[in-house]
């Protein structure tokens, strides 16, 4: 067990509790500064940690923050994982009260995902586009099974466009929300919904 320097012993970290610590303070940093302006020195400092073990955990800076845009991918999706056989107006509203409890819960990791698409480094941007492809199949795999939607959408070619745009729309309002819009979350939950509901219904 390491000793700090008051002489108190701390736990030393297991692997996956370190590499958390180490995507946790990435989502912080890239939240707050262009891709550009983020340097690995600073996320080893912050952690208290050498240059060298980060470099253990990301080989490089483009790995870390691809690192960061699937984590919080991740979270995002098992949080608004669609539940089979509730009806897709039941679950559009428990969908998107658990993904803004998500987005002000981790502002940090939201801003930092939605920034990725900025990033010049095309490999990063290409683990973004991935991200939100996996998001447009999961709303589109809900509507096509749920018994409202999913017949009258068969038959229509711009499905994917439309939550493709709702996609965009709902990120953009939640982003003006994290800037200080003033609107409560049942308001931005209500006004996502309706979006929704409005793009897909004939």
């Amino acid at each position: 067990m390491a000793v700090d320097q008051g002489g108190r012993a701390r736990r030393r970290l297991s692997t996956e509790e370190r590499r958390e610590q180490l995507l946790a303070v990435g989502a912080r940093l890239f939240s707050e500064s262009p891709y550009d302006e983020v340097w690995i020195e600073q996320v080893a400092e912050i952690a208290g940690v050498s240059r060298g073990l980060l470099y253990h955990y990301f080989p490089a800076k483009r790995d870390f923050f691809a690192a960061v845009v699937e984590r919080e991918s991740e979270r995002m999706l098992r949080m608004t994982a669609p539940v089979p056989g509730v009806p897709v107006r039941e679950q559009l509203t428990a969908g998107l009260d658990a993904y803004l409890e998500y987005v002000e819960s981790h502002a940090h990791g939201y801003r930092a995902f939605h920034r990725a698409d900025a990033a010049g480094d095309q490999a990063v941007r290409r683990v973004y586009r991935r991200a939100l492809a996996a998001q447009e199949r999961q709303i589109l795999a809900a509507l096509a099974a749920d018994p409202e939607f999913g017949p009258a959408l068969e038959d229509r070619p711009d499905t994917r466009l439309a939550v493709r745009g709702w996609l965009a729309f709902t990120t953009a309002v939640c982003l003006e929300w994290l800037r200080g819009a003033r609107l409560e979350r049942d308001q931005v939950r209500d006004l996502c919904a309706r979006a929704l509901l409005g793009v897909l219904t004939p």
